[in-house]
């Protein structure tokens, strides 16, 4: 039997990926519908990410609320309620569905439009959040696969270059984030999507994952200062 802990890391990753790709609307596929079901894919994993991690819900009423608890808070909600939002606006412009009453498809399509990049920001936010985790699994495997591979202290250039390459990424995200014009969509200043076609597929994906890298590593920093503050008091 696979344990839950072993289905947690493909199945983030996979929402991960769903995410970019769906973030591309309906340009990215020759048929709506592909949009669709790959947006009711992502549904239905998410719900099954819910479910996993049921006993964090739980214990929401429970503790002491410290500032980092909070940001933890934040963005967990932010994200559930994004997720419910994009589900609702989505199924009423579901090609199996028949829903255009009182103009119920122009508001599925602006509530999409705005719930969607809210969603991709606190999925961003939440990635940041267990990225300590994330890599201490991975460290944690490759250590079993070899050990005494990891032994020692890093060299130097071991430690500039991934940081240094973040920084670039991070970088690039700040721009990506302004050329892509990803504030007009999280505050409905523009009503509908724009895919700049001139530019490509594959430089959309690439400005998407630099705006994930920056919001994760600002929010995993954001989260570090938060714990030693609490840590303090």
């Amino acid at each position: 039997m696979i344990a839950a802990k072993d289905l947690r890391m493909p199945i983030d990753c996979t929402m991960t990926v769903l995410s970019v790709i769906l973030m591309g609307g309906t340009m990215l596929f020759p048929d709506d519908r592909v949009h669709q079901i790959l947006g009711m894919v992502l549904l239905a994993l998410w719900i099954c990410h819910t479910v996993l991690n049921r006993r964090w819900y739980g214990s929401l009423l429970k503790g002491t609320y410290h500032p980092y608890r909070v940001m933890q808070l934040v963005v967990n909600m932010g994200l559930s309620a994004c997720a419910v939002l994009l589900m609702v606006s989505g199924m009423m412009m579901a090609w199996f569905l028949p829903f255009d009453v009182g103009g119920a498809i122009s508001f599925a399509r602006t509530a999409h439009l705005v719930g969607s990049h809210w969603y991709y920001l606190f999925m961003c936010a939440h990635l940041g959040m267990h990225a300590g985790m994330i890599f201490g699994r991975i460290q944690a495997k490759r250590t079993a696969r070899h050990p005494g591979a990891e032994g020692g202290s890093k060299p130097a250039a071991g430690r500039i270059v991934p940081r240094a390459l973040l920084a670039l990424i991070c970088a690039y995200g700040v721009y990506a984030f302004i050329s892509r014009g990803l504030w007009n969509y999280l505050f409905l200043r523009q009503q509908f999507f724009f895919f700049d076609l001139e530019r490509g597929y594959l430089l959309f994906v690439a400005d998407y994952l630099s705006v994930l890298v920056l919001i994760a590593a600002a929010t995993y920093w954001l989260g570090k200062a938060l714990q030693t503050r609490g840590r303090k008091r």
